[in-house]
């Protein structure tokens, strides 16, 4: 349940429009939902702002059908990461509103618009073999309210073709960085631009990059300033930092005055 809903359905009770027992149903599964196999965060978007995200890796198809069906069911939208071809095309039956990145192995369905952010997101992918992981980052930012710009194949041994997007790099709000084999492609953006650059190395290479660890090695001793580096194709982590820097969070309300009774006056 997202904070717009449960401050609609406060305001129906106030008015008279809801009673409270029809109100406590609607909340019956706050704060989270108890399966076989999985506890389900519903709680989530009001603390965090985004409905729990599902990991589909590791898990079985009715086991990713469970967990989407009733974080669906509980009005929350929906986002599936590193989904295989098989869990998608099941899950597209089930919930055939929904929408399938294949690139990116990620399937979301919104159910409740999410607020917009206040700028633009560029993510720059240094190959096509990088692809998966940018495209993860740019669906998981669309999805969550973000104006999203991409730059794709412009990668350091062919730097003319990032410089040509050089203005591009400083309008953007917050750029994402995606970047296997050396991982220089984020040095190189953050020497460019003032705007925060999120690194994601990611495991696309010969032998000697050991699966993204070079890269993310590369990433975390960058000479540029700004560079945040988050772990090996983890465009999702990227996207969610990134999600929140182009969302600041509203102030928090000034505190209330304390009434304190006035002191009682005894004879002595």
């Amino acid at each position: 349940m997202s904070p717009q809903r449960l401050k609609a359905l406060l305001e129906r009770v106030r008015r008279g429009q809801v009673s409270p027992e029809e109100a406590m149903l609607e909340l019956r599964s706050l704060p989270f939902e108890s399966t076989e196999d999985a506890s389900i965060d519903h709680h989530r978007a009001l603390r965090c702002g985004h409905a729990e995200v599902v990991l589909a890796q590791g898990k079985t198809i009715s086991q990713v059908e469970s967990i989407a069906g009733r974080i669906v069911k509980a009005g929350s939208n929906l986002l599936v990461t590193r989904l295989e071809a098989s869990q998608a095309r099941r899950l597209q039956r089930l919930l055939p509103r929904g929408r399938w990145n294949q690139a990116g192995r990620i399937f979301g369905l919104t159910q409740e618009k999410p607020v917009p952010g206040s700028g633009n997101v560029l993510v720059v992918a240094a190959g096509t073999s990088d692809l998966p992981v940018a495209e993860e980052a740019a669906f998981t930012l669309e999805f969550t309210g973000n104006a999203v710009e991409r730059i794709m194949d412009v990668g350091v041994a062919g730097i003319h073709r990032l410089l040509a997007h050089e203005a591009r790099l400083r309008e953007a709000r917050v750029i994402v960085v995606v970047a296997g084999m050396e991982g220089a492609l984020a040095s190189v953006v953050a020497g460019l631009t003032d705007r925060p650059v999120i690194a994601v190395p990611t495991s696309t290479g010969y032998g000697a990059s050991f699966g993204g660890v070079a890269a993310l090695l590369a990433m975390l001793n960058s000479c540029a300033s700004g560079v945040t580096v988050v772990n090996i194709d983890n465009g999702f982590g990227a996207a969610f930092a990134a999600n929140l820097i182009n969302h600041p969070p509203a102030p928090p309300a000034p505190p209330r005055p304390v009434r304190r009774a006035p002191a009682s006056r005894t004879s002595h």
